[in-house]
C-alpha cells in the first residue's frame, strides 16, 4: 500500500498532535534528512511544532552541506533534549520515524520510552527488530522515503520552498543511483513534480558531489575485491583505515555495474572497534536478509549493517557463510 492509503488515518494522528518529533536513522544520508526536512514542511501547513532529532556527531559530504546551508530555519535538537519540547499531555506528542523502522539504527533507540504515538514513514523492509508504531506506514515499493513524502506534498498541495524540494530530489536520486535502481514511472512522476515546485537538479549534483581525495582512496578499497561464485563482489577495506559509511555504499554501487556481478558487499571499518558492510544487489538476491544476520537490514536490494566490537576478517567470514545460506534458499 502506498502512502497515500494511509491518509485518512495519518490525517487523524496529526490533527490530535501538538508537538511533532522527527528522526532518522543514524549516519544520516540525504534520503533520511530529505524527508526530515520535507515532513517539516508538511507540519508547518498543520501549524505543528516540530523538532528534528539529530545526534550524528559527523555527517557525509551532502547531509553536511544541507544542515550548513539551512541553520537556524529548522528547529534541530539531540535526543537528550527531547524532555523539554514535550507537552505535558503525552498523548499529544508524536513521534515520525523517517527512513528506518528498525530499532538498532535509530539516532537513539532510548528515545522511543517518551512516545505513545509513533508513526514511521519508511521504504525498507521489517525485520524482528522493527519498531511497534501507531501507524506503520512502510511501502517497500516505492524508491525512497523522500518519494513517499513528495507523494504527501503534493497530495496536501504544499507551497514547499525550492530549496528542500532539492533535497527530496536529492535523496531519490541517492537511493536510486542516479535512476538506475528500482525506479519506476512514479519515481519519474515524482522527481517530474519537485522540479516544478523548483528543484535544481544542478544543485543536486553540488549536494551529491564528491572529494576527489576520498574518490582516491575508494578505488584503492575497489581493487581489493574478491569474487564469488562468478556474481558475488566482496570488497574489503584496510584493517588501518577508517571509512565512511557513504563511502562503502558508493562503492556497492559501483560493483553493480560490472558484467555478472549480482550482488555485491562492501566492507570497511567506521571506526577503531565499528566494522561496516554496504550492500547492493540485482533482482532476486535478498542482500537485506543476508545482513540482518549480522545486526543491520534494509530492503531486497539495498542494506547496511554497522558491527561493533569486531575485526574486518571476522566479519567477512561470517559473511561469506550468509551469502551461500541465502543463495540456497533463492535457488529453491
Amino acid at each position: 500500500m502506498s502512502v497515500l492509503d494511509y491518509r485518512r488515518a495519518f490525517n487523524r494522528i496529526l490533527r490530535r498532535s501538538k508537538h511533532v518529533f522527527l528522526m532518522g536513522h543514524r549516519d544520516l544520508d540525504l534520503d533520511a534528512l530529505g524527508s526530515a526536512l520535507g515532513m517539516s514542511s508538511i507540519l508547518q501547513k498543520f501549524r505543528k511544532n516540530c523538532s528534528i532529532i539529530i545526534d550524528d556527531k559527523e555527517h557525509e559530504l551532502g547531509v553536511q552541506k544541507v544542515l550548513e546551508e539551512t541553520e537556524g530555519i529548522f528547529s534541530i535538537i539531540e535526543s537528550k533534549e527531547i524532555p523539554n519540547y514535550l507537552h505535558k499531555r503525552n498523548k499529544k506528542n508524536l513521534l515520525i520515524l523517517v527512513d528506518v523502522n528498525k530499532k538498532n539504527i535509530l539516532q537513539d533507540r532510548e528515545a522511543l520510552s517518551y512516545f505513545s504515538n509513533i508513526v514511521i514513514l519508511d521504504h525498507h523492509e521489517i525485520g524482528e527488530d522493527t519498531v511497534g508504531a501507531t501507524l506503520p506506514i512502510i511501502d517497500t515499493n516505492v524508491s525512497s522515503t523522500c518519494e513517499m513524502i513528495a507523494e504527501l506534498v503534493e497530495y496536501y498541495s504544499i507551497e514547499m520552498d525550492p530549496y528542500i524540494s532539492t533535497v527530496l530530489l536529492s535523496g531519490i536520486v541517492l537511493d536510486t543511483n542516479n535512476f538506475t535502481l528500482k525506479t519506476k514511472a512514479r519515481t519519474y512522476e515524482c522527481a517530474h513534480f519537485l522540479t516544478t515546485l523548483g528543484a535544481n537538479p544542478e544543485k543536486v549534483q553540488y549536494l551529491l558531489k564528491q572529494d576527489l581525495e576520498d574518490y582516491i582512496e575508494r578505488q584503492k578499497l575497489l581493487a581489493n575485491c574478491e569474487i564469488i561464485d562468478g556474481k558475488y563482489a566482496i570488497a574489503k577495506g584496510s584493517g588501518n583505515t577508517i571509512y565512511r559509511r557513504e563511502d562503502l555504499a558508493k562503492i556497492a554501487d559501483t560493483l553493480l555495474f560490472f558484467n555478472h556481478i549480482e550482488a555485491s558487499f562492501v566492507i570497511g571499518k567506521l571506526d577503531k572497534k565499528v566494522v561496516g558492510i554496504s550492500a547492493r544487489s540485482f533482482q532476486d538476491f535478498k542482500v537485506h536478509e543476508v545482513l540482518e544476520k549480522l545486526g543491520g537490514g534494509g530492503e531486497k536490494n539495498i542494506a547496511a549493517a554497522r558491527i561493533e566490537n569486531t575485526t574486518v576478517a571476522d566479519t567477512i567470514k561470517k559473511l561469506k557463510k550468509y551469502i551461500k545460506e541465502q543463495e540456497e534458499r533463492t535457488c529453491k
